[in-house]
């Protein structure tokens, strides 16, 4: 008896967004996720008939994620996944700790976001429970994210949410999400924590520090993917 056949749902827009953005915000997520990888080729073929939409749909989707340096072009080759650099690392971590510093000092008790870090927390640790480590880089991404919505700036958070496709690409580069993750777990947990009591500024502090040395083991390993 053959296989049934698989139905592939075609994107829609929603409500007013461009079908492009759609799409692109589709491959966003696939990056998140770390389904795609830095410096994975992209087939415009496939991927048209995974998303179901038109190649040249998909050709504006590149062309809008180029601009955004998720992508990049390189011509009689195609298109492929960005693939970070050392100066792009350090300039992450230079604005992470300008905005996720400055936002939790700043921050308030009962703020919703404080719920939002403590469930990223939870799931950090259920992920790692089951040896998901894809998924426990990805609930590290919804904390941080959530302590940027401490500042009340839908611009930061906007903002924050490109540095977030830009850190996965830098987790990515790395082939080893454990060996990334793992130390990172616990220190979000105590700064919770901290967040949960009210210790504002000294979570703050707590952060800068976390971030300084999240910098030197992200370009220690990043060093070490290059050499070997």
């Amino acid at each position: 008896m053959p296989a049934p056949a698989k139905i592939v749902t075609p994107i829609a827009s929603a409500g007013h967004q461009p079908l492009a953005e759609t799409v692109a915000a589709r491959i966003r997520e696939k990056v998140i996720s770390g389904e795609l990888q830095p410096g994975e080729h992209l087939s415009e073929v496939a991927l048209a008939e995974e998303l179901q939409v038109s190649r040249n749909t998909l050709r504006e989707v590149f062309r809008l994620l180029t601009k955004e340096g998720i992508l990049r072009h390189e011509a009689n080759r195609g298109v492929f996944v960005t693939t970070p650099s050392i100066s792009t690392i350090i300039d992450i971590y230079r604005i992470r700790r300008l905005i996720e510093c400055q936002a939790l000092a700043e921050a308030y008790p009962r703020h919703p976001a404080i719920r939002k870090m403590r469930e990223a927390v939870e799931a950090a640790k259920a992920s790692r429970e089951a040896g998901r480590w894809l998924a426990v880089g990805s609930a590290d991404i919804a904390f941080h994210s959530a302590i940027v919505e401490l500042a009340d700036s839908p611009r930061l958070s906007a903002f924050y949410s490109h540095i977030s496709l830009e850190l996965r690409l830098v987790f990515g580069l790395l082939k080893d999400p454990e060996y990334i993750h793992a130390p990172f777990v616990d220190q979000n947990e105590k700064l919770i924590e901290q967040v949960e009591a009210g210790n504002f500024k000294e979570a703050a502090k707590m952060l800068e520090a976390y971030l300084l040395q999240a910098e030197r083991f992200i370009l220690a390993a990043y060093a070490k993917a290059i050499e070997s």
